[in-house]
């Protein structure tokens, strides 16, 4: 399996357009990131964002659309009719940065529950789904009760609402562990076919896998014997220095 590096969560110590860079040193041929910009950005920020990563010869395998401000509890905004304009204007620019750098995952967090619209979030979905050059990914997230994808079968259950063929689950073992869905039913043909990306981290704390409690490794290797042979994104807090964080790797 490819293991690609989450530079929102890792190489945080650095500034945010030296961290591809980083990552390529430490030996990794793809990168992921979270929305990178505050709201909508202008040319020259895309710029900066696309040259640190086609400077570094890493591939940008994942990348998320406009999600508000995560540190203020916002949690998407595509269900928000008041945040449409943002929303979609952030889509086209998503779409615009994977035309240059060539990623086909784009990560769409709905948006808390509160205030939020059924309609608008299903019509948002599918103006994404239809304008994203790849796949849409659909996370369960934890630690945040108004939001409405909390396991698997939530975000399929969105998935088929929708309609759109290239909607999938992002299997972020950290969030479906700490909300205690059944990790191993992940590695079955039903719902390991609707997969679209897969993250890590373990539990308690959000470290690298091997400091908590989730057997992320273990799952890894189940994993790897499905044959699975898409990216893994590292998307853990580092219990450390970030390069001291990678220690697993060489012993899973």
């Amino acid at each position: 399996m490819r293991y690609d590096v989450n530079t929102s969560i890792l190489f945080t110590e650095l500034a945010p357009e030296r961290r591809p860079a980083a990552a390529a040193e430490a030996g990794f041929a793809g990168v992921e990131s979270w929305w990178p910009f505050d709201g909508v950005p202008g040319d020259s920020e895309v710029d900066r964002f696309v040259t640190s990563i086609a400077d570094a010869g890493v591939e940008l395998v994942s990348l998320n659309v406009p999600h508000g401000d995560l540190a203020a509890g916002e949690r998407g905004l595509a269900g928000f009719a008041s945040r449409t304009a943002e929303f979609r204007d952030g889509v086209d620019v998503a779409a615009g940065i994977a035309e240059r750098l060539g990623c086909s995952r784009f990560n769409v967090l709905p948006g808390n529950r509160t205030g939020a619209s059924r309609d608008v979030l299903l019509d948002n979905l599918a103006f994404a789904a239809g304008r994203l050059p790849g796949t849409v990914l659909l996370e369960p997230l934890s630690g945040a009760p108004d939001y409405p994808l909390l396991r698997a079968a939530d975000a399929l259950a969105l998935a088929d609402e929708v309609g759109a063929d290239n909607i999938a689950l992002l299997t972020d073992v950290y969030h479906l562990g700490s909300n205690g869905d059944d990790l191993d039913a992940l590695l079955t043909p039903p719902l390991l076919e609707r997969t679209g990306h897969v993250q890590v981290a373990d539990t308690p704390g959000r470290h690298e896998p091997g400091t908590g409690t989730l057997g992320v490794t273990a799952w890894l290797d189940r994993l790897a014997a499905t044959g699975y042979d898409g990216w893994v994104g590292l998307e853990y807090a580092p219990s450390g220095a970030t390069g001291d964080s990678f220690g697993w790797l060489s012993r899973h």
